[in-house]
């Protein structure tokens, strides 16, 4: 066993690479190495199919509440212009999310249940207890005022944060630290959004076709310009506030300390997320100046806020990734320079190129893919196999960042009960795709500095990469200087003599 350095936290032993077996070729998800009992997939299938259903049948209550409000023509127009917005946020959202992305059926959960779930829920809750408030006040304007205010707020974010809880609980595995929690609320408040978005802008068409309005001084075009222009980050910025909870409660230790952070973190995230919705729907209240006035001091500062905290995060994973996967390449796990070019999201893009290019169409795609996943696919050369090749340090690069923050939340005494078995279901994945990812890995690590590498020789004037049995990776061709003499680190002088 190979042991890190003494830290003042527990350091998990990093198991030997010699007792690895060398498999000779990663199994299908359903035969790898870590997998759940069979009664325990069953179970997992039942919920997924409950789910589907859920949000089926809410997708179409909710569609036929909205056009019932809108009208037909409403409602396309509200669709049109409500779908505007969700590209860019959902690229932003992914833009952050592109260390270790969360799985694509936890972020369309989380979209459908936002648009779906989350907007029926609101649309039917706030009605009734607006109306109740009316009836029992006989004040109709004051119950409009106090359910925007007070009732929307604690029931919006409420149905939102039910879709970061179901995966918080459901898909534990993938929900590892604050950036995920930013990315899977992001996500639902969007969805959220969307359909919200279709109700305001449907409804202020069907104003305008009444009185006769268009163009600019229309309720469309003004509605319009609140929402999707101004404001269309006012909803993911409430619940992202509770997904900040939810991922700081991923991060506290398996402990009884930590057991009460996991309850209090989200609910004060969420508390934080309502606060905010109200102060935002009370702006109304203080008429065209006060909207404004909310607007500039407080929602576009705390919007810049979050987008740094976020960002900080990310390039927080970042260093853990440096600072974690080294003890697994002293182990023999990783290539030495793999670390330093898995923390640079530049280089792991070069990496993916260069090994596209290597195992491609042409006469450089020739060589042999080792004992990677998708074998049969790069024998055969071409498109298919410039593709898996990427798609192999795509997977690389994942598997080893889940690895990196898995042991660096051992090390916060927050891995689970399976931390060993979920270490070695890793290990089997970059095991399998080094021959591909190693070599990829290491040629961008050179390329973008990350770790010094001697001046290529002078005769190296072929671009790369230079025809070969095998694919060749390595520092860019660089002609050298003809006083400079690189002997000592020059492989290839003793061939030329």
């Amino acid at each position: 066993m190979y042991e890190s350095p003494p830290h003042p936290r527990h350091h998990p032993a990093v198991p030997d690479c010699e007792q690895q077996p060398q498999f000779t070729a990663v199994p299908p998800p359903a035969h790898w190495h870590y997998k759940p009992r069979r009664a325990r997939r069953r179970a997992r299938a039942v919920r997924a199919g409950a789910v589907i259903t859920l949000l089926a049948l809410c997708a179409l209550v909710i569609l036929a509440i909205v056009r019932d409000q809108t009208g037909t023509q409403g409602f396309l127009v509200g669709l049109g212009l409500a779908v505007l917005p969700v590209p860019l946020l959902a690229a932003a959202f992914l833009w952050l999310d592109r260390v270790e992305p969360e799985p694509w059926r936890n972020l369309v959960f989380a979209f459908a249940w936002g648009a779906f779930a989350a907007a029926l829920v609101a649309i039917i809750a706030n009605s009734f207890a607006t109306r109740w408030i009316a009836t029992a006040t006989a004040d109709p304007a004051g119950a409009e005022s106090l359910g925007a205010t007070v009732i929307a707020p604690v029931v919006e974010e409420s149905a939102k944060a039910a879709a970061i809880l179901l995966i918080f609980l459901f898909r534990r595995r993938d929900f590892t630290g604050i950036v995920d929690g930013v990315v899977v609320a992001g996500f639902t408040a969007t969805g959220f959004a969307f359909t919200e978005n279709i109700l305001y802008l449907g409804n202020a068409f069907g104003e305008d076709q009444a009185a006769g309005a268009s163009g600019l001084a229309s309720v469309t075009a003004a509605t319009f310009f609140v929402r999707i222009v101004m404001s269309p980050f006012a909803h993911p910025l409430f619940t992202v506030l509770t997904g900040i909870g939810f991922g700081l409660a991923a991060l506290a230790p398996q402990r009884r300390p930590g057991r009460w952070r996991r309850i209090a973190l989200p609910l004060l995230g969420l508390v934080l997320a309502m606060g905010v919705h109200a102060l935002w729907n009370g702006s109304a209240a203080f008429g065209t100046y006060g909207f404004y006035a909310v607007y500039a001091a407080f929602m576009v500062p705390a919007f810049a806020l979050l987008t740094w905290l976020v960002i900080w995060t990310r390039q927080r994973e970042l260093r853990t990734i440096a600072a974690e996967l080294p003890a697994y390449a002293a182990a023999g796990w990783l290539r030495p320079a793999e670390p330093a070019a898995l923390a640079s999201m530049r280089a792991r893009s070069l990496a993916r190129g260069a090994a596209a290019r290597a195992y491609g169409s042409g006469p450089y795609g020739s060589g042999p893919y080792g004992s990677g996943p998708y074998g049969n696919q790069a024998a055969s050369g071409g498109r298919a196999a410039s593709r898996a090749a990427a798609r192999a340090v795509a997977e690389y690069e994942v598997f080893a960042t889940s690895l990196a923050l898995l042991r660096h939340r051992a090390h916060r005494g927050a891995a689970g009960p399976d931390f060993t078995a979920r270490e070695q279901e890793l290990l089997h994945h970059l095991w399998q795709r080094r021959d591909v990812a190693g070599p990829a890995l290491e040629y961008a690590a050179r390329a973008t500095s990350r770790v010094w590498a001697p001046p290529a020789p002078p005769w190296r004037t072929r671009p790369y990469p230079w025809p070969s049995p095998a694919p060749w990776y390595g520092p860019p061709p660089q002609r050298s200087a003809p006083h400079r003499d690189h002997a000592v680190h020059n492989p290839y002088r003793q061939q030329q003599r």
